[in-house]
C-alpha cells in the first residue's frame, strides 16, 4: 500500500495524548493525588487490622452468607497466604482490586441502568464496550503511563478501564431480564419509577449484576501482574520478579495467593446476590398483601 494511502491512526493518538498531557495536567494530577488516597487509606485499614482478626472477620463473613464450607476454606487460604509471607502483598493487591472494582462499579452501574432505560444509549455505548473489551490488555498502560507516571495509580486506571465492561453489560441484561409481569404487577400497584429500579428491577437483577462485578474482580486480578510491569505494587510484582529473575517458586506462590483471593471474593458475592434476588420479590409481594388489606 502507498505510504499516502495509510491512515496514521497512531500519530494522531500521539498528539491527543500529548495535547492531553500538556493541558491538562492539575486535572490529572487530581486524579492521582485521589486515587493514592483511596488506595493508601484501603490499604493501611488493611494493614492495620491483626492478621488473625481479619481472618476471622472473613470466616465470619462467609460462614453467614454460605456456610461452614466457605467459611473453612476462607480461614485455611488466608492461613496459607500468610504462611507463605505474602500477607502485605496479597493486602496491596486487595486494596488495588477493591478500589479498582468499588470505581468501575460506581460508573458502571449507572451507566448500564442508562442503557437498559434507553435503546439509543445503549447503541451507542456498545461498540464503545466492545472496543474496551477487545483492546489488548496492555495497551492500556500506554497512556495510563503518560498521564500518571509509574506506580500504583497507573495501574488502578488501566484496570478500572480494562475492568468495567462486564458491571456495565450484565446490569443492562440483568434489568432487561427482569420478568415484564412483575414489573406490570408492581406498576399497577402504584409503584414510582424510583420504587421500581430500587427496590424490584435492581434487587432481582441482582444476581446477574453480581456477576458482572465477580467478572470485574477477576479481571482486576488478571491485571495486578500487567500493572506490576508499570510499577504496582502487591502479588504482581511477586509474580513479575518469579519471570524476570527466573524464580519459579516465587512466582507460582504469587499466582498462588492471586487464586485464593479470587475464590474467596468470587464465592461471597455469589451469595449476596442470592439474598438480594429474595428482596425484590418479598417487596411485590408486601405492596399486594397492603394492596388487599
Amino acid at each position: 500500500m502507498p505510504v499516502f494511502l495509510k491512515i496514521p491512526i497512531g500519530d494522531y493518538a500521539e498528539r491527543a495524548v500529548d495535547w492531553l498531557t500538556a493541558n491538562f495536567s492539575g486535572f490529572f494530577r487530581g486524579i492521582k493525588v485521589g486515587l493514592e488516597s483511596i488506595i493508601d487509606g484501603i490499604d493501611w485499614f488493611l494493614m492495620l487490622m491483626p492478621v488473625v482478626l481479619f481472618i476471622i472477620i472473613i470466616m465470619l463473613l462467609a460462614w453467614w452468607l454460605s456456610g461452614k464450607g466457605l467459611a473453612f476454606f476462607s480461614g485455611i487460604g488466608l492461613l496459607f497466604i500468610d504462611n507463605l509471607e505474602l500477607w502485605n502483598p496479597a493486602m496491596e493487591t486487595l486494596s488495588l482490586v477493591l478500589t479498582a472494582a468499588l470505581i468501575a462499579m460506581v460508573i458502571g452501574l449507572p451507566l448500564g441502568v442508562l442503557m437498559s432505560l434507553n435503546h439509543r444509549a445503549e447503541k451507542i455505548l456498545r461498540p464503545v464496550l466492545d472496543f474496551m473489551q477487545t483492546m489488548p490488555a496492555f495497551v492500556y498502560l500506554i497512556p495510563a503511563v503518560y498521564f500518571f507516571d509509574l506506580g500504583t495509580v497507573p495501574g488502578a486506571v488501566s484496570t478500572i478501564i480494562f475492568a468495567m465492561p462486564p458491571i456495565i453489560r450484565l446490569t443492562n441484561l440483568g434489568i432487561r431480564e427482569v420478568s415484564k409481569d412483575l414489573v406490570e404487577a408492581a406498576r399497577s400497584f402504584g409503584s414510582t419509577t424510583a420504587q421500581m429500579l430500587f427496590k424490584i428491577q435492581i434487587p432481582l437483577a441482582m444476581p446477574t449484576i453480581l456477576a458482572g462485578l465477580n467478572q470485574t474482580i477477576m479481571l482486576s486480578l488478571s491485571m495486578v501482574v500487567i500493572s506490576a510491569m508499570i510499577g504496582a505494587d502487591g502479588l504482581g510484582k511477586i509474580v513479575l520478579q518469579g519471570i524476570t529473575q527466573m524464580k519459579l517458586g516465587d512466582g507460582l506462590e504469587g499466582g498462588i495467593a492471586v487464586v485464593i483471593i479470587a475464590m474467596i471474593l468470587d464465592r461471597l458475592t455469589q451469595e449476596l446476590g442470592k439474598e438480594n434476588k429474595k428482596s425484590g420479590r418479598m417487596f411485590v409481594k408486601l405492596r399486594l398483601k397492603k394492596r388487599n388489606s
